[in-house]
């Protein structure tokens, strides 16, 4: 054990506290009632980094919610820089979405922290601020750090990007390092080395110029829910493969040894059945569950709206009704590409009897890192420090992080994806949470990583 792990375990208590100060603050970034919440949160993150022992720390504006910037350069001539990304903002939450407890007043529940954000993100970015700290106070750290908290992940980050551009030699650094993703179990670490990309996008159908009395009119127009239902009915066939033409076209191949890899990661049909009930399996032929959500691409129909859905009944044809899609994309998928052939194809198959019009709302680059960088084999050895006894597992993840694509595109940095939250903490769901030794174990590795 180094000095700095024996900092962090006798000053465990009060980076635990500290957190806590953190969750309770509602830095809600997608509800503009809560924009002073979210620059009390930057500059409760500012100030603490500060304390820690950071060179500099500061809040810089963007053109949405703030992010803050602070450095440290005092390790041995010839060391690398690891810039750590993270983010102080959360999901909404509110008591009716089935929170047992006030989402902002943060509890340990037995042996869990509970609270919004406890996992995503702001536990695992105290972490990183908190390794810092026991780093600085016991001679210093190995690496030369920088670190990037953003307030917008929560809504796209649709200002980030712009910043990095605008901050290239600010973000200066040799790897970013990120934790944002879970690990499979308790005592399975698992490090992320791919992220899908998004294509986000509305289909929308007009009819009428009002919502119509379905007994004087019905059966004399084409109600647009029925047609937006005939529509997005063709976006897949039978068997579950997304039936838009050209959608495949530009998917990478994925090596028969790394799907032999990959396919190590366990999948437990308990947790599954737990979820799922007795549902049956669904998807493209020919590709296990981790593969699908891994290695493939989807096309998701993530809610439809038209018409009347209220309680009770109301015989009407709505003038309008709306589609919202997701694309998940793997390299070397494009989203304006994907939006272009969706587009496409809704367009083609959409009747003439209606109005039709598809909008991109949202789009994010796939991302990888390469297995071999000397960082993804320091990440192992670091998770190995803490879990001897397993070996780490490699996998892709299904979701998607647009910042890994910017940080690689635009400032060519590696990045390492080194998560601490658990399949269980509920991320963007009631009663978030995050195991007490999960944040004790971050801090723990995360020094280690630096060594």
């Amino acid at each position: 054990m180094t000095e700095a792990h024996a900092h962090a375990h006798d000053n465990a208590k009060r980076y635990l506290e500290e957190l806590l100060e953190l969750l309770r603050i509602p830095s809600i970034s997608t509800d503009m009632t809560h924009q002073e919440d979210m620059r009390h949160a930057a500059q409760w993150v500012a100030d603490n980094l500060e304390r820690s022992g950071l060179d500099t720390a500061q809040v810089l504006e963007t053109e949405g919610h703030p992010v803050v910037f602070a450095e440290w350069s005092g390790a041995p001539a010839g060391a690398p820089t690891v810039l750590i990304y993270g983010h102080y903002d959360v999901q909404p939450a509110d008591m009716i979405d089935g929170w047992s407890r006030d989402p902002f007043t943060p509890a340990v529940i037995g042996d869990r922290i509970v609270a919004r954000g406890a996992t995503d993100n702001k536990g695992q970015v105290v972490a990183h601020m908190k390794a810092a700290e026991s780093l600085l106070a016991t001679g210093g750290c190995p690496v030369n750090l920088k670190y990037l908290i953003e307030g917008e992940e929560e809504c796209g980050s649709a200002h980030l990007g712009a910043f990095v551009a605008a901050h290239h030699e600010l973000l200066a650094a040799d790897i970013c390092l990120i934790s944002d993703t879970s690990m499979e179990s308790i005592d399975q670490p698992s490090l992320t080395y791919g992220m899908r990309g998004l294509a986000a996008l509305d289909i929308v159908v007009d009819g009428p110029r009002q919502d119509l009395h379905s007994g004087a009119f019905g059966g004399c127009l084409h109600n647009p829910a029925q047609a937006l239902a005939e529509i997005v009915a063709t976006l897949h066939d039978v068997d579950g493969r997304v039936a838009v033409p050209g959608f495949y076209d530009d998917v990478a191949a994925v090596s028969p040894q790394e799907r032999e890899m990959l396919a190590k990661a366990p999948t437990s049909q308990a947790a599954w059945t737990e979820v799922m009930g007795k549902l049956p399996d669904w998807g493209e032929p020919g590709y296990s569950r981790n593969e699908r959500i891994g290695i493939r691409p989807t096309l998701e129909i993530n809610g439809i709206s038209g018409g009347y859905a209220g309680d009770g009944f109301k015989t009407v044809i709505g003038k309008h009704a709306v589609a919202k899609v997701s694309c998940r994309l793997v390299p070397d998928q494009d989203p304006e590409r994907v939006f272009e052939l969706v587009r496409d194809r809704v367009l083609a198959v959409a009747p003439p009897t209606v109005r039709c019009q598809v909008t991109l709302r949202d789009g994010g680059l796939p991302a990888l890192t390469d297995r071999e960088h000397p960082a993804m084999k320091a990440a192992i050895r670091a998770y190995g420090y803490h879990w001897p006894k397993r070996d780490v597992l490699l996998v892709r993840a299904g979701g998607t992080i647009p910042v890994v694509a910017t940080f690689q595109q635009q400032l060519g940095l590696p990045v390492v994806l080194m998560g601490f939250a658990l399949p269980d903490c509920g991320a963007h769901g009631p009663d978030e949470d995050m195991p007490v030794v999960m944040f004790e174990s971050a801090i723990d590795t995360i020094i280690q990583f630096m060594h």
